[in-house]
C-alpha cells in the first residue's frame, strides 16, 4: 500500500502568521513509518519527496504514483534511501542490495520500480534528475566523516556524508546524517540558510519520550516545532534549521536545489536571530 500526501510551498510572509497547528501541518511529517505501508510526502519545494517504507516481513514496491504523471516514480528522478531499522533489502534496476542499519543506497534516474523487504525501516528521499547515474550502496564505513563543534558549546557532533561530491556523484540530491555526542544537544549551530536549496531533516535514534526543539522560520521571525523520533521537518530555502534535543539523537539531512556544494550556506550567529 502506498499513500502520498502533497505539501505546497509556503511564502515566508504567510508563515509569520501561522499558529502551532498550521506550522505542524505544513512543515512537519509526523507519521512516515507504518507497518506494511509506503508513505510519501510530495513537496513543491524543488519537487523534493520524502517518506518511509516498512515492509515488516512482506515486500513493498514503489512503482507509479499519480503525483509525478510518469511511467514510474524514478522515471525522471533519483533517490536516496537510509535504513534506520533492522537488516533489509532493496531491489531496483535488476539489482539487489542488502542494507544494514545506517547504510545509504543511491538509485539513479530510470531505475524503475523499487521493492523493499526484510526488517528494515527505510527512509526515502527523492528529487528530480536530469541524467542517469549508477546506483550505489554506501555503507557507514564508506561515508566521509567531518567532526565539528565542541563540548563547551554543547554541539560536538559527527557529520557523515553519503550522497555527496566527496563520496559519489548525483544530479542534485545531497544526503548524510549527523550524530550528537554524549552531553551535546545543539545541531547545526550556528544556524544557516541556503537560498539555492531546500532541506529536510529526519530525527532518528531518540527515546519515545524525548523531543527535539526544532527552530525554523525567517531569521528575524523564528518559529519552533517540538519533534519526536522518526518525524521529519521540511525546510524551505528561506528558513533556518537548527535545534536542541533531549538525550542522544541523529538527524538525517537531505537537500535538493541548484547545486551540490555542501558548503553553500549563509551562516547566522545567535546574536543575528530573533
Amino acid at each position: 500500500m502506498t499513500h502520498v500526501e502533497t505539501r505546497h510551498a509556503i511564502h515566508p510572509e504567510h508563515a509569520k502568521g501561522m499558529d502551532t497547528a498550521s506550522l505542524r501541518r505544513h512543515f512537519l511529517a509526523e507519521d512516515l513509518f507504518a507497518d506494511g505501508e509506503i508513505r510519501l510526502v510530495y513537496t513543491h519545494y524543488d519537487r523534493f519527496t520524502l517518506g518511509g517504507a516498512v515492509p515488516k516481513g512482506q515486500p513493498l514496491t514503489l512503482d507509479k504514483i499519480e503525483e509525478t504523471k510518469t511511467p514510474n516514480f524514478l522515471h525522471r528522478r533519483e533517490m536516496g534511501i537510509v535504513n534506520i531499522g533492522g537488516p533489509g533489502r532493496v531491489e531496483a534496476a535488476g539489482q539487489s542490495w542488502d542494507m544494514a542499519q545506517g547504510d545509504v543506497l543511491y538509485l539513479g534516474m530510470g531505475s524503475g520500480p523499487v521493492t523493499f523487504s526484510g526488517q528494515g525501516r527505510f527512509y526515502i528521499t527523492s528529487a528530480p534528475a536530469h541524467r542517469e547515474l549508477p546506483c550505489r550502496l554506501v555503507t557507514v564505513d564508506e561515508a566521509a566523516e567531518v567532526k565539528l563543534g565542541a563540548v563547551e558549546t554543547s554541539n560536538k557532533r559527527t557529520i557523515r556524508q553519503f550522497i555527496h561530491p566527496l563520496v559519489m556523484e548525483s544530479c542534485q540530491l545531497v544526503l548524510g546524517y549527523t550524530t550528537l555526542e554524549d552531553g551535546s544537544v545543539w545541531n547545526t549551530m550556528p544556524a544557516h540558510i541556503h537560498d539555492r536549496r531546500m532541506e529536510a531533516y529526519l530525527y532518528w535514534g531518540m527515546e519515545p519520550e524525548a523531543r527535539v526543539l526544532h527552530l525554523m522560520g525567517d531569521p528575524q521571525e523564528t518559529r519552533h516545532l517540538f519533534v519526536a523520533n522518526e518525524q521529519a521537518v521540511v525546510s524551505p530555502t528561506w528558513s533556518i534549521h537548527s535545534g536542541a534535543g533531549i538525550g542522544g539523537y541523529t538527524f538525517i539531512w537531505a537537500m535538493a536545489g541548484d547545486n551540490v556544494d555542501f558548503t553553500d550556506m549563509d551562516f547566522l550567529q545567535p546574536e543575528d536571530l530573533r
